[in-house]
């Protein structure tokens, strides 16, 4: 008779009667993004040190005052998904609390040259600063009331048209307005009042994608079956292309006569994408990089402001003391940071004009290098990746294509913006989501956080185990011989 193995106390190796143990809880991952909140924390703590010492020469109050600000509001905004979306990928958050603690750090070390150059103007010490952590403040509030009120994502796809209108409008308002209310550097793409301005093209961005994300899927199949096919390519009937043919099309129109040239490249590269993604068909991807072209040839001698960026783009140097001046002393910057960077407080970013908005990252890269500017790039295809990720493992149609086209609209806006400070592409005059100095820009991305939040939360989120005895179907039903009476 074999003999049995001896029980070990307090472990039970009984199986359950399908053979097989129950597999263990699966962590939400609240606790990782926490860990990694302090880490970023750290990180950008260290950081303000090294500015207040490069700088100041000491370490002064104000420096806890930005820390302990920014420690508050990172910390409601994981209180508020660990309540509200508790299954949400943790490396949201946490890439971007230190993407925009990185973005205060050199907003703040900016603000401390300008007071160096200006002798009495003690009152103006961190400015910008504090006005940006003010908006954080307001970005995170917005962030935790989008979630509250977006229980589930899915719920968008109902307001869609409407959305989309709205989109056009904000879009519509500030070609409208005079000049003195709306135009600031040549684009008419503002709101400005005393006291306040916005930016409404940010939020337009946003709910023209979740309309171009609820049409596609609606409209998927006439997409990919109904139509002519013509040179190669399907061309859906008229009557189903129209709504989308009119939102992306009237929000390039609108960004064109307002000059704001890279909101309109910005629209229309994530559109292209989605309904790429939406149809599978490559033809459409060729057919939208063609008309792009022709779009931009007959911009070209249509818009002074689009040929000005051109001649910029071909020779800064040729115009160095005007118009090309602010590139390249961007490209000076660059060339001096070199590989690790001059320090944090040891550059000269000031030089380069709206360092704070559209170069901020010249300012990165002159003060930390080719090291720091890939770091910081790396941060973001990260946070790319867990969008792309999100968009895999979601169950829904329209939750895919939307996280799909948020995560493409941060990446494509990452490469616009780099790609104009480097003088790889013309400058379009957008700004570093999440880094640059800005109320609009930081709210609007902070409502885009939320939504891939929520997405992801919807995606993580594990089934919901089935209670109640299952009713058996007729073929599982049992069966008896019945014999027939005599």
């Amino acid at each position: 008779m074999a003999r049995s193995a001896p029980e070990t106390p307090g472990r039970n190796f009984d199986s359950p009667p399908g053979g097989f143990a129950p597999a263990p809880p699966r962590s939400n991952g609240r606790r990782a993004e926490l860990v990694l909140l302090v880490g970023a924390g750290v990180l950008v703590f260290i950081a303000l040190v090294l500015v207040e010492a490069a700088l100041e020469h000491q370490v002064t109050w104000q420096l806890a005052k930005y820390a302990l600000a920014y420690l508050a509001i990172m910390v409601v905004a994981h209180l508020a998904i660990r309540r509200l979306a508790p299954y949400a990928d943790p490396i949201f958050l946490p890439i971007v609390a230190l993407l925009n603690g990185l973005g205060l750090v050199m907003i703040r070390r900016l603000d401390l040259a300008d007071l160096s150059n200006i002798t009495s103007a003690e009152g103006m010490a961190g400015s910008d600063a504090n006005q940006q952590v003010l908006w954080t403040m307001v970005s995170v509030g917005a962030f935790v009331v989008a979630l509250l009120l977006l229980r589930d994502h899915r719920k968008l796809s109902s307001y869609a048209y409407t959305l989309g209108l709205v989109g056009l409008v904000l879009l519509i308002v500030p070609a409208l307005l005079p000049a003195r209310f709306s135009e600031v550097n040549g684009g008419r793409n503002w709101i400005r009042f005393s006291g306040f301005s916005i930016q409404p093209g940010e939020f337009a961005k946003i709910l023209l994608i979740v309309f171009a994300a609820a049409f596609l899927v609606s409209k998927r199949e006439l997409f990919t079956t109904a139509g002519r096919h013509m040179f190669g390519f399907d061309i859906p009937r008229a009557r189903d292309l129209a709504p989308l043919l009119l939102a992306a099309f009237g929000a390039i129109g609108i960004a064109m006569l307002n000059t704001d040239l890279g909101f309109a490249l910005l629209i229309y590269g994530t559109v292209l994408v989605m309904l790429y993604v939406a149809t599978d068909r490559v033809s459409w991807l060729l057919f939208g990089v063609s008309m792009f072209l022709a779009g931009a040839i007959v911009a070209y001698f249509l818009f002074d402001h689009f040929r000005t960026r051109v001649a910029i783009w071909v020779d800064p140097f040729d115009t160095y003391t005007t118009s090309g001046y602010q590139i390249a002393q961007s490209l000076f910057g660059l060339a001096t940071g070199g590989l690790a960077g001059t320090g944090l407080g040891n550059g000269r970013p000031t030089t380069v004009p709206f360092a704070k908005t559209d170069f901020i990252m010249a300012a990165i890269g002159e003060e930390l290098g080719l090291i720091g500017m890939a770091a910081i790039l790396l941060l973001f295809a990260v946070f790319v990746v867990r969008g792309v990720r999100t968009a895999l493992t979601v169950r829904d149609s329209f939750g895919k294509l939307l996280a799909l086209g948020l995560s493409f609209l941060i990446a494509f806006q990452l490469f616009v913006v780099v790609g104009g400070v480097t003088k790889l592409i013309p400058l379009t005059g957008l700004t570093t989501p999440f880094i640059s100095y800005g109320g609009s820009s930081l709210l609007a991305n902070y409502l885009l956080l939320a939504i891939l939040v929520r997405i992801s939360d919807s995606a993580r989120r594990p089934a919901a185990p089935k209670t109640g005895r299952r009713k058996p179907k007729m073929a599982e039903a049992p069966t008896e011989l019945v014999e027939k009476q005599k």
